[in-house]
């Protein structure tokens, strides 16, 4: 068994409670508020500008010219994302620039990517490609189950359409195979401690959504 799907199957409890979302749930079938998910999308709009910065300095530390590009483009793709989201989801749901300038992240937010932004200054880069990936595989994996069962019409389609879409997939794929070559070649301890980034992440991934579900924010 690769390591990826050794740490996929590690994490399939927490996986199932991702799944089991009350946000994803409603967003699936239309009925999510749109305050939870305005809450949402302006916190990701600030998470990916962090996640962009953390991929060029995966892109930099690199050892292999494909990691490099493959990192590089997926910075390119997280910003690219950001800038659609102001397109599409802020116009639609009354957001505007002035009001994502003045938002401050969110616990969970400021968490994660502090998370990853530690992984980065601080730890092997095996470590950091372990604790990006997922926000690729864990994504992937909700926009496939939500398209499966989601309402017509539904306001979210652009968002599960996103993340359900074939060359999403395919990025996962090779950011997996990064991942796994890297464990392939490592000792078990660092494996280990891989193992851990990307548990660790994909804790943040089911706070993330929580936390938009009931719009929290500092409580002081």
């Amino acid at each position: 068994m690769s390591f990826c799907d050794a740490v996929w199957e590690d994490v399939a409890p927490l996986r199932q409670s991702i799944l089991a979302q009350p946000f994803l749930a409603e967003l699936a079938d239309g009925s999510l508020p749109p305050d939870s998910f305005r809450h949402y999308i302006v916190q990701d709009s600030l998470y990916l500008a962090e996640y962009a910065r953390v991929l060029a300095i995966a892109a930099a530390r690199a050892p292999s010219a494909a990691a490099r590009l493959e990192f590089s483009d997926g910075a390119k793709v997280a910003v690219q994302v950001e800038e659609i989201l102001h397109q599409t989801f802020f116009e639609h749901f009354d957001i505007t620039p002035a009001m994502v300038a003045m938002s401050e992240p969110s616990p969970v937010c400021l968490g994660y990517t502090g998370y990853l932004a530690s992984l980065a200054a601080t730890r092997s880069y095996k470590e950091l490609i372990a604790g990006i990936l997922p926000c690729f595989s864990v994504y992937w994996e909700v926009g496939c189950a939500i398209k499966s069962i989601a309402g017509s019409p539904n306001p979210y389609e652009a968002w599960i359409t996103t993340y359900a879409d074939p060359g999403f997939g395919e990025a996962t794929r090779r950011v997996s195979a990064l991942v796994d070559h890297a464990a392939s070649v490592s000792t078990p301890s660092v494996r280990a401690a891989m193992a851990k980034a990307f548990r660790t992440a994909t804790r943040y991934e089911w706070m993330f959504w929580d936390s938009a579900y009931r719009q929290l924010d500092w409580p002081i």
